[in-house]
């Protein structure tokens, strides 16, 4: 598994474990993001601590999550962002778009 899903009492951590989030990786997570949502979990950190890499389906994943928790009125945050992958998000300019927290800590008290 190239991701993690520890579930808490009013949101879920989704830690990917892999150094690239990818074509190999983005569409299973989304899928996984989508059941997350569908089984009623409307708060959701992804948590890209160890991800040193992302590209576009990597972002197209990040912005489902984004859309799935703001349709459901939650909120998704994104944390422990590495230089190369913050420069992505920062030129695409989701960084006006999405909620960014340096660490899960801070991301669990922006939803709570």
């Amino acid at each position: 598994m190239d991701f993690n899903i520890d579930k808490k009492n009013n949101y879920t951590i989704v830690s990917v474990v892999s150094e690239k989030l990818d074509t190999k990786i983005a569409p299973i997570l989304k899928s996984e993001l989508v059941l997350i949502s569908g089984n009623g979990e409307k708060n959701i950190i992804l948590d890209l601590s160890k991800c040193r890499y992302c590209d576009s389906s990597g972002l197209s994943a990040i912005l489902v999550a984004n859309r799935l928790c703001k349709n459901a009125n939650g909120k998704f945050v994104l944390t422990g962002l590495q230089e190369a992958v913050e420069r992505l998000i920062n030129i695409s300019q989701l960084d006006t778009v999405l909620n960014i927290a340096d660490s899960v800590k801070k991301g669990e008290e922006l939803i709570s």
